[in-house]
């Protein structure tokens, strides 16, 4: 790819994207139920330490890390993919370029309710059923349920899920849906897998920290009116904030107007040069609440004076008015007074 393809690629789009948010179609709502009668079987299974947490126990004393030590530093690396913080940044980084070029908030507000959903429901169930993990389990066998861990559901495993599944669940075309929908795949099945091998999760954490995550992305669709309101809502108050902050000459010209009023009064024999730039006066007009009427008015413009600055000046009226080029009055009506002659007259 050549770079100007590539600048070319950083530039705003002219619009949003036609593709229509995903609904919540007969497929997506059947997934959804599906799903969540898998979670309500794996919490089921566990509550009732039946073979699942057999196989918790058989993987755990089977000790993958010592099985495959050589794996060990690699992994500890591949399962920051599923925490929470790096991968958010990441993410966000990347939809809010996506935002700015298709002028739209919706990755961004997309991204923060599914983290949301994703903190609410995975956190409340970590804190009601408070499992122990592998490294503090009590008494072989057990469930270890409700005691002070909280551990089950795996959140690595559920964040890779949510995380990397909303690139999928955005994405504008079908080709990059499926490729992103692989890429996430990947990275939530070897977060999980790494969990367990590491031997900080259970099998059954795992399993249901993938029914948690899938569960969030497939109610996202009942979010979207939400998602569109606060967008609507957000958008509308920027748009006043720009209009409320608009630029100084722009406030200060009358509409229609071809010069602004500043620089029509300038070099008309007024107190202010003309070599006085217009931004750095209209900027002390505006610093010391100096309205444009009061400002000298051209050669033959009458005098306006707003009602607030009308004052009475008694003694103003006796004095001559003085201009750049000198009195008005002419100049037989001058007064000069002498205390001496100046020197002989000749």
């Amino acid at each position: 790819m050549r770079t100007d393809q590539i600048f070319a690629r950083l530039e705003q789009e002219p619009a949003r994207p036609l593709t229509p948010p995903p609904g919540m179609s007969g497929t997506r709502r059947a997934l959804f139920f599906t799903t969540l009668g898998l979670y309500a079987a794996i919490v089921a299974a566990v509550l009732t330490t039946s073979r699942l947490v057999r196989l918790d126990w058989q993987v755990m004393l089977f000790r993958p890390y010592k099985q495959w030590p050589e794996l060990h530093a690699f992994l500890d690396y591949f399962v920051v993919l599923g925490q929470r913080g790096p991968t958010a940044v990441l993410v966000a980084a990347w939809l809010g370029w996506r935002s700015w070029r298709q002028r739209t908030l919706r990755p961004l507000l997309a991204l923060g309710a599914s983290l949301l959903l994703l903190n609410v429901t995975v956190g409340a169930a970590k804190l009601g059923m408070g499992r122990e993990g592998p490294h503090y389990a009590n008494r072989i066998g057990a469930n270890e349920m409700f005691l002070t861990g909280d551990i089950f559901p795996s959140g690595h495993t559920a964040n890779a899920v949510v995380t990397w599944g909303i690139l999928a669940y955005l994405a504008t075309t079908p080709r990059a849906r499926r490729r992103l929908s692989v890429v996430a795949a990947v990275f939530a099945l070897g977060v999980g897998t790494t969990t367990v091998y590491i031997g900080t999760h259970w099998v059954s954490d795992v399993l249901l920290g993938w029914a948690s995550g899938l569960l969030i992305l497939l109610a996202l669709p009942w979010f979207e009116p939400l998602i569109a309101h606060v967008e609507a809502y957000l958008l509308s108050h920027w748009y006043r904030f720009r209009e409320g902050v608009a630029p100084l000459s722009a406030r200060l010209r009358p509409a229609g107007a071809g010069i602004p009023p500043v620089a029509a009064r300038l070099g008309a024999g007024g107190a202010y040069p003309a070599s006085v730039p217009e931004p750095a006066l209209a900027e002390a007009l505006l610093t010391e609440a100096v309205l444009p009427a009061d400002l000298p008015p051209r050669a033959g413009e009458p005098r306006t004076h707003h009602p607030a600055h009308a004052r009475q000046h008694a003694a103003r009226s006796e004095r001559s008015p003085v201009t750049p080029a000198g009195s008005r009055r002419p100049y037989g009506e001058r007064t000069v007074s002498r205390t001496a002659p100046m020197g002989p007259r000749k």
